[in-house]
Order: structure tokens, then C-alpha cells, then sequence
């Protein structure tokens, strides 16, 4: 990995990827895990990805840890945690491609039904749909997390249409998924993806994970927030594209 110049550049730019995630732009960190299994297989992947994610939510959580939204937290971390539950017990048996293919296609159409809806500046209501509804999304943001690191366009579909501030919106992300990071731990050390290698190239790559994630926190800060929706929601395009993209080739 570190030896051929090409897929350096590919982990690092991953690593680059997830720090901008980790600092504000939610979502596209879904594309690191698939960029790093271009070189590796997917489990292993992910578990060099997981260790940075954790360092990667440090930054993000003490950056934004005076703007995040309890409620949205308390209701969708019991969900997420039966997801991890359900994908460690299935992690061997589920197609990655399968998912990561239905999962980009709900990801790019919500976030096309969005940008039609909000057309031209239109003020749409906020969504008040009720908690448990959060909580079903957070199964579905706790499966694909711990399946491919892909929890992110869940947690988007059911919080962005609440039109939180958007660092708010950016704080309660980092610490729902901090948390979700730390609840990962147990199920990949059970399934030995924990390997000495992996955990040595994950300390390797960890400055450059701090760096960028830094960098998102400085850039988020200076975007306002209706370019902040606006931008979240091409990129979930551009994702859920990508996403379908990897589940159709893969």
C-alpha cells in the first residue's frame, strides 16, 4: 500500500476525503472505504479506515461540541445500535455490492427530490416527523456503517430535511457518529480485522487524517447556510451515484 505511488495516492486521498467528511461536508466519507478497497479487500479496508474514523471524530466532536441537537442523538443511537448488531452478524453473509448499489440509489434520489423541491431559493417547511422514525433510519445508519462505513446518507435522509443550523446539523453528525465508530470496535476485533498490519497502516496514515479534518472544520465554518444545504445535497448526488456505481461494478 505504501510502497506503490499509486495506491499511496489513492489511501491518501481517501484519508483526505473522510477528514472533510469529519470536519462538516457530511456524506461523501462514504467514498473513502470503496477507494481504499481498490487495493485491499473490503473488510480490510474498513478496519485500517475504522481506527482513523475514531481519531477523525475526536477532532470533529471538540470542534463542534457546543452545537449538536440532543433530541436527534437520543433517537436515533438505539437504532443504530441494533444496525451494528445486525451487520456484525451478517457482515460475512451480506453482499456489499448488493447493498452499496440500493443504498446510492436512495442516497442520489432523495437528494435530487431536494434540490427539485428547493428550486430556485423555494422555502420548504422543515419536517417534524416523529423520533421513532429517526430511529429506524439509525437501524439502517448502523448496518451500512458497519457493513462499508456508509452510514452517512441514513442519518442525512432523516435529519437534513429538519433544517437544523448547519452547525448544528455538522456537530450532532460528529458526535452520532463518533459514537457509532466506538460501538464498531467490539465487531471487527471479533471478526480479526484488528491485525497488526492494518492497525500499522492506519498509525501511518493518522497526521494526514488530523490535518484535513482540521481543514474541513475551517472550511465549513465559512460557508453559509443555504450553500451549505445546497452543497450537501449535490454531493449526495454525486455519492449516490458513485455508491451505485461500485455496487453495479463490484
Amino acid at each position: 500500500m505504501f510502497s506503490d505511488p499509486v495506491s499511496l495516492a489513492i489511501v491518501c486521498f481517501a484519508v483526505i476525503v473522510l477528514g472533510l467528511s469529519k470536519g462538516g461536508f457530511s456524506g461523501i466519507g462514504a467514498m473513502a472505504t470503496p477507494m481504499v478497497a481498490l487495493i485491499v479487500p473490503p473488510m480490510q479496508a474498513a478496519a485500517i479506515m475504522l481506527p482513523i474514523l475514531i481519531l477523525q471524530d475526536i477532532v470533529s466532536v471538540w470542534a463542534f461540541r457546543k452545537s449538536w441537537d440532543g433530541w436527534i442523538i437520543a433517537w436515533m443511537m438505539p437504532g443504530a445500535l441494533i444496525g451494528i448488531a445486525i451487520g456484525y452478524f451478517f457482515s460475512a453473509q451480506m453482499s456489499v455490492a448488493a447493498i452499496t448499489t440500493v443504498l446510492g440509489g436512495i442516497t442520489a434520489g432523495f437528494a435530487l427530490y431536494r434540490l427539485w423541491l428547493e428550486r430556485g431559493a423555494r422555502i420548504v417547511a422543515a419536517s417534524s416527523s416523529p423520533g421513532w422514525v429517526g430511529s429506524m433510519f439509525g437501524v439502517a445508519l448502523g448496518f451500512t456503517s458497519h457493513i462499508a462505513h456508509a452510514g452517512g446518507p441514513p442519518f442525512q435522509i432523516w435529519v437534513l430535511p429538519r433544517k437544523l443550523p448547519h452547525l448544528t446539523y455538522v456537530g450532532t453528525s460528529a458526535i452520532v457518529f463518533a459514537l457509532v465508530n466506538w460501538a464498531k470496535v467490539p465487531g471487527y476485533a471479533a471478526l480479526g480485522e484488528f491485525t497488526r498490519e492494518n492497525l500499522i497502516a492506519s498509525a501511518k496514515l493518522a497526521p494526514l487524517a488530523i490535518v484535513s479534518t482540521l481543514a474541513g472544520v475551517w472550511l465549513i465554518r465559512r460557508i453559509d447556510a443555504e450553500r451549505f444545504y445546497t452543497l450537501i445535497y449535490l454531493i449526495m448526488v454525486v455519492l449516490g451515484g458513485k455508491l451505485m456505481w461500485d455496487g453495479i461494478t463490484g
